[in-house]
């Protein structure tokens, strides 16, 4: 399966047709070993490297290892516990096959260079992973269903941060980014998140609704019976939702959600398949970063193959 390759350098430049394209790659990789999008700008994200690791299996030592000075939290088996699990800097927590956290999230707060990945996050009763005020954040390969509030929630004047090939299913809100039309203040300028190869399959919204942030990318995820809404740019957002597989999804991306006024949103190269047409208008800022991209034709098989936790070694 090939892809073709391109270097974004804006939304003023032309844009080109698969078949107008000079080269071709081969198929994505689902094992990324470091971020693409917005998690590999400001300095990168490495977490916790190669540095000492520990491995967890109760809910207790993985409250501790999360804020501990080893940079590496290996979680094994399935845990129990309830809440919000506060995550330090400088770590990487990373899931053992089959490693299961049930019924709490993870709470990356005032933190920087985290990677999560390769965890399964059920039942939780606040949200699955909170990120705020923080900075350089990788949340990749993991599985989210049936929550109490938001599987990746991203505000508070956080910034590079990349969601990618993870799995979401019977779940409501799915991914919101900024939470208040009021936070202006503290959010302009930062919330630039790349959602990219994430499978959302049966979600009813959110995936993701935007606040401030710009830009935005969403690319090459996959849609598949969308209960609500894929994809709604709010409150002087920018979003650039492209090389997506949208399918049995009513209303794909628009503009503006519940009291929130519309916000910015450029589609193109997405696939519609039993789907509406979407909504767009306005601009959105340079992408300034170079990324891969898998025709959208390919993108079902693609992420369906590759996306959640249990797909990768690490």
């Amino acid at each position: 399966m090939s892809r073709t390759r391109k270097l974004v350098t804006g939304l003023t430049a032309a844009i080109m047709t698969t078949a107008g394209l000079a080269a071709s790659a081969p198929a994505a990789s689902a094992a990324e070993s470091a971020p693409v999008g917005w998690a590999s700008q400001g300095g990168g994200t490495t977490g916790g490297g190669s540095g000492a690791s520990t491995t967890v299996s109760t809910a207790a030592a993985l409250t501790s290892a999360l804020t501990s000075a080893t940079p590496v939290v290996r979680v094994s088996g399935t845990i129990n516990c309830s809440g919000m699990l506060k995550v330090g800097s400088n770590k990487s927590v990373i899931g053992n096959a089959g490693a299961t956290i049930v019924g709490c999230g993870l709470n990356v707060a005032s933190a920087s260079n985290v990677i999560i990945r390769n965890l399964t996050f059920r039942n939780w009763n606040d949200d699955g992973i909170n990120v705020q005020y923080s900075t350089r954040v990788w949340i990749d390969h993991n599985s989210f269903s049936n929550g109490y509030d938001g599987a990746v929630d991203i505000k508070r004047a956080s910034d590079y941060v990349t969601v990618s090939w993870n799995k979401f299913f019977d779940h409501d809100k799915t991914m919101l980014l900024g939470h208040s039309d009021s936070n202006g203040g503290e959010d302009r300028g930062h919330l630039r998140v790349t959602y990219h190869h994430n499978w959302f399959n049966g979600t009813n919204q959110r995936h993701p609704r935007v606040r401030f942030g710009n830009p935005v990318h969403v690319y090459n995820n996959l849609y598949s019976n969308i209960g609500s809404y894929g994809v709604a740019s709010t409150m002087e957002a920018g979003v650039l939702v492209e090389g997506n597989y949208f399918e049995n999804t009513g209303d794909p991306y628009h503009l503006g959600e519940g009291s929130s006024p519309a916000g910015s949103l450029v589609a193109r190269n997405n696939q519609l398949v039993n789907s509406g047409s979407g909504q767009t208008g306005g601009s959105v800022k340079t992408i300034p970063y170079s990324y891969t991209m898998d025709a959208a034709a390919n993108v079902k098989s693609v992420v369906s193959n590759g996306a959640g936790a249990g797909k990768i070694s690490v």
